[in-house]
């Protein structure tokens, strides 16, 4: 049996077919699926990562963006020790929506004020030529809400997958005065 130096409950949140579920899949299998269902309620998956040889365990939640499954959300946040909002760099709308997501999200984590982080991730940067949304200012946008970073990724190339789980887990460490 293996032994953990933790285990840490991550959860991803975003509007419907930004990307979570692709991106979820990729750093579990690193595959890309062209069609993926859409998520209702919550998958939960579990991957062990290495950060400063902590071996740790990340559960990870991947909630469904569709409106029907918003009233879930809070319940399923409770115990959560960090959050990805993840948003499309090809749909404006999808980062326009930041800060209902955060409010839905930050219901069950009040005790812990100041030591949840939450990272930024605008995916599908593989599709550049069909942008909606420039970094700067997807930063604004971040930088404004507290979000403690924010990356681009490409489930479907990989690229940036890997590091966005070793950012959030990195912090979580961080807070946790663990490294």
């Amino acid at each position: 049996m293996m032994k953990y130096h933790a285990s840490f409950k991550v959860c991803i949140f975003g509007d419907g077919g930004v990307g979570k579920t692709s991106l979820t899949r990729r750093f579990l299998t690193n595959r890309f699926e062209n069609s993926t269902k859409i998520t209702l309620g919550v998958d939960i998956a579990a991957h062990d990562i290495v950060i400063e040889k902590l071996r740790i365990k990340l559960q990870i939640w991947d909630f469904g963006g569709e409106d029907r499954f918003k009233t879930y959300l809070p319940a399923y946040t409770h115990g959560s020790d960090g959050g990805i909002f993840m948003y499309d760099i090809t749909n404006q709308h999808s980062l326009d929506n930041i800060q209902e997501w955060i409010s839905i999200f930050s219901k069950n984590i009040e005790e812990k004020k100041g030591k949840f982080p939450i990272l930024g991730v605008g995916g599908k940067k593989d599709l550049e030529n069909d942008r909606e949304l420039t970094l700067e200012d997807a930063q604004k946008v971040v930088c404004a809400k507290t979000l403690y970073d924010l990356f681009e990724c490409s489930a479907k190339t990989g690229e940036n997958v890997k590091m966005i789980f070793e950012s959030i887990t990195r912090k979580i460490l961080l807070i946790n005065k663990m490294i």
